[in-house]
């Protein structure tokens, strides 16, 4: 079972949310969507109602774009995929096994970390490495909460953590119990950049941040060089988590970006 929220009706949209925020983050975008389109949160899993991962193997972006596309209305074309973070990364995975029935793409902020690998942006990767080994460590430990700051702390700034009322503290570190799983979807893919040159719309909007982290902005980079025919916006305040923190720098972008499009 996928757990979704919907609303609207015309063109579908999927949109897929970041770790640990869960499909409740697109509130906003929804609203600004529902007036001339059919919009779709998927819950990833372990979020929402969607049942949690329970498979004893590593996740895969495969896994990802499978539970997304059993959310797809049944016929539907002309689909546009909106994700953010490492909805990114499966809203990139679900456009490639999906080909013409997708007719765009926006990617906020996504987190592909293997191409720093396989690109040599070796700092860049360790430091990737190092979030998720903390997160792995303590998970693995059961002390979640130095993983949540850490992760806090990184994707949004210092101190944010330590800022955070008692009750969201709670919904945060259930949804990091997800986010376990989910390095191995982003660590351990194989596409090629050509290959997602080849096989993504050509109608892609990439939108990150000034002063994003620095594994964010180095992907950024190498989707620049080796696709540049997509379209690349930088927002100038709102960071790594602007969808949530500043949905008024990013819906607009996005709903124009959509609109731009002949249905």
């Amino acid at each position: 079972m996928v757990d979704c929220i919907e609303s609207g009706s015309g063109p579908v949209v999927m949109l897929v949310h970041s770790a640990v925020s869960g499909a409740r983050q697109w509130g906003r975008l929804m609203t600004a969507l529902q007036d001339g389109y059919h919009v779709i949160a998927v819950n990833l899993f372990g979020y929402g109602a969607t049942p949690p991962w329970r498979e004893n193997r590593p996740q895969t972006l495969d896994d990802h774009a499978g539970l997304v596309e059993a959310a797809v209305p049944d016929g539907a074309t002309n689909i546009a995929l909106v994700g953010h973070s490492i909805g990114g990364a499966i809203a990139m995975k679900v456009a490639q096994r999906q080909g013409a029935r997708v007719r765009s793409l926006v990617l906020i902020e996504p987190n592909p970390f293997y191409l720093l690998k396989i690109h040599g942006r070796d700092e860049a990767f360790a430091e990737s490495m190092e979030l998720r080994n903390c997160v792995r460590e303590s998970g693995a430990t059961g002390d979640w909460s130095v993983a949540a700051e850490y992760f806090a702390d990184y994707w949004v700034g210092p101190g944010h953590w330590a800022g955070m009322p008692e009750d969201r503290r709670k919904s945060f570190i259930q949804g990091l119990r997800q986010n376990f799983h989910e390095w191995d979807a982003v660590m351990d893919e194989t596409t090629s950049l050509e290959e997602w040159r080849d096989s993504l719309p050509e109608q892609t909007l990439v939108l990150s941040a000034r002063g994003t982290p620095r594994t964010i902005s180095e992907i950024v980079e190498l989707l620049a060089q080796t696709c540049p025919h997509w379209r690349y916006e930088e927002m100038a305040e709102g960071g790594h988590m602007a969808p949530l923190t500043r949905p008024d720098l990013v819906n607009p972008v996005v709903r124009a970006f959509l609109d731009e499009i002949p249905r």
